[in-house]
Order: C-alpha cells, then structure tokens, then sequence
C-alpha cells in the first residue's frame, strides 16, 4: 500500500482520504449516520467518518491509554476537521483495506472494509467480561463503512446495519473461519464496528432486506469486500 494516497472523490457529495494510519470519509453536506462506532455511535448527522489505525492494545493493558472517543476526538482535531465525526479504531492492518463499489438506477452504493482475524468470534460464545453494565475499550476488528448517494428512512438504515451483519457472518462462514471460543463458525469478531450512511436530501429508500434490489446489492458488496479484505490479512 503507498505511503500516501490524494483523496479521491466516490460521489458528487463524499470524498474519501486513505493514508497509512486512517480511512476519512468527508461529507460535502451533512449525511445521516446510523453506526456502532465507539465516538458519535447510534443516529447522528455527521460531517465525518473515521476508521483509525491504533496498536493493539485495550484500556487494562497500558497505564497511559486513552478512552477510545478521547483519542478518536483528540485525533480529528489535529487534523483540523470541522463538523460532527463519526470515529471508529482497527487494530487490523490498513493493506486489510478493500472498497467495493457499484451504481444502480442513479444510485451509488459503496462499501469500505478493514478486517482481521484476532477474536474470531461466534454470536452466543462465552463472553470474557461478565459485568453488564461495564464497559469494554477493545479496539475494533471488522470495521465496515457503507456509503450511499441515497436517502433512507430510519427503519431502512436499521435493515441496512441486520443485512451488513449477516452478509458479514456469510462471507466467514464462506471462508470456514471458526471461533477462537466454541470452535463453531464464526460470526463476526468481538470487537466489530458498523456504519450505514445516507444523504438526508436525497429520495429515501424505504427497504433494504433480502426482497429487496438494495439489500441484495449491498449484501454482494459486504460479501466481497469482506472475503477480500480477510484473504489480504491472511495472506
């Protein structure tokens, strides 16, 4: 991967920047973003999206950690960004880095993945913190960033987040990844991060599930991107 890449336009409104150490996404007019990511998580209307390289470790493991939206916020400051960012961290390797893209109908649709493989996990596994209130500061595995030129209603977008997650478990069990725990097909990784975003002036998509064009292109594009991504890592 180069050193550095000049950020490239995907869309008439998002322009994305890739450099060794993140993955920005930057918005002309303020998207909405439904996402799991640990700083702006859950429904915001955001300027920004980041996936940022950071060592391996967790909040127990070095004295001087910071909380992951401390860092992630301190981080966007520096590099000057204006506006809400949504802030995601990966421990993966960024050579892990696939985009998959396709256009249908006027509408652009584009899937952005880093992925690794260090707590393959399998949904219902034995969970190592037991405290349900506590919080857990691991650092994100599979991070998976989905774009579109089109607007979505609420309800579509949570759709988009069920379809991204079980094109993601489909694409592990494809490569008969297995669970570090159970040993049984792993679904995903401990420490996964989502994000689904839409141009809130755009015409609303009102569906994205299996019956659906939308859902079945978005799906294909997780699936690829995911296998791709999985298989640099490996590699």
């Amino acid at each position: 991967m180069p050193e550095t890449m000049h950020p490239e336009r995907l869309t008439a409104k998002i322009l994305l920047e890739q450099t060794p150490d993140h993955l920005h996404v930057q918005f002309d007019t303020g998207y909405r973003v439904l996402s799991s990511a640990v700083l702006n998580g859950g429904f915001v209307e955001a300027s920004h999206i980041l996936n940022l390289k950071v060592a391996k470790h967790t909040a127990g493991s070095i004295p001087s950690f910071k909380p992951p939206a401390v860092e992630l916020s301190g981080y966007c400051q520096k590099q000057g960004w204006q506006g809400t960012a949504v802030g995601m961290m990966t421990a993966a390797s960024m050579d892990s880095y696939r985009m998959v893209k396709t256009a249908h109908q006027g509408v652009d649709l584009i899937v952005l993945v880093t992925a690794g493989l260090s707590n393959a996990r399998r949904a219902g596994d034995h969970a190592e913190h037991r405290d349900i209130m506590g919080a857990v500061a691991d650092i994100g595995t599979i991070n998976i960033i989905c774009l579109t030129s089109a607007g979505m209603t609420p309800a579509a977008m949570i759709e988009a987040v069920m379809t991204v997650t079980e094109a993601k478990a489909a694409a592990l069990q494809n490569l008969d990844i297995k669970s570090q725990v159970s040993g049984g097909a792993a679904t995903g990784t401990g420490t996964d991060a989502i994000a689904v975003a839409a141009d809130p002036q755009a015409d609303k998509i009102p569906y994205c599930g299996k019956h659906v064009l939308f859902g079945e292109l978005l799906a294909n594009l997780v699936i690829d991107a995911v296998t791709s991504s999985i298989r640099g890592a490996r590699g």
